[in-house]
């Protein structure tokens, strides 16, 4: 039997339990959410289950959740069976720790970088969680809409002052 995205799905609610995960499937990708305290357990169970190549990890920034403002996004993928999963978990902007991923797939190493550096994530147990695009001294993370947009009614970004 191949594995398919309704087996991934009634695996892991017979595993972590209904009540532990809320599925979605946006565009077709099943995607889920878990509790920030379960990542490391439900990422090693989808590993042993053949997900053993994190495609992609990042952060997205939602200033109007309460206590869930910082979402950590993994995207997981199955070579052998071809099937790709996203998996989410909420974290508090106030604390936002989560434990790393670089403890099952080594290349989660610069992509919790990034997201540290961009949102500020604090990947606990991360053997070097420093910048990595954007210099030291920088004290704010610039990916989170702490700010506000530009104002509109400026006219020295016109195209007109540009020659255009």
């Amino acid at each position: 039997m191949s594995l398919t995205k309704e087996i991934v799905k009634e695996k892991l609610v017979s595993t972590f339990g209904e009540a532990n995960i809320s599925f979605d499937e946006p565009y077709g990708m099943l995607t889920f959410t878990v509790a920030a305290s379960q990542n490391i357990e439900v990422m090693q169970y989808l590993y042993n289950e053949g997900f053993a190549f994190l495609t992609d990890l990042t952060a997205v920034h939602y200033p109007d959740r309460k206590n869930e403002e910082l979402c950590v996004v993994y995207h997981l993928h199955s070579l052998v069976a071809n099937v790709r999963v996203r998996m989410k978990a909420y974290i508090p902007v106030a604390q936002p720790d989560i434990r790393t991923a670089t403890t099952l797939f080594s290349g989660a190493n610069w992509m919790e970088r990034e997201t540290y550096d961009f949102y500020g994530v604090n990947f606990t147990g991360h053997p070097d969680l420093r910048r990595i695009l954007n210099v030291d001294e920088m004290d704010y993370f610039p990916m989170r809409k702490e700010y506000k947009l530009e104002d509109p009614t400026r006219v020295d970004k016109d195209d007109e002052m540009f020659g255009r």
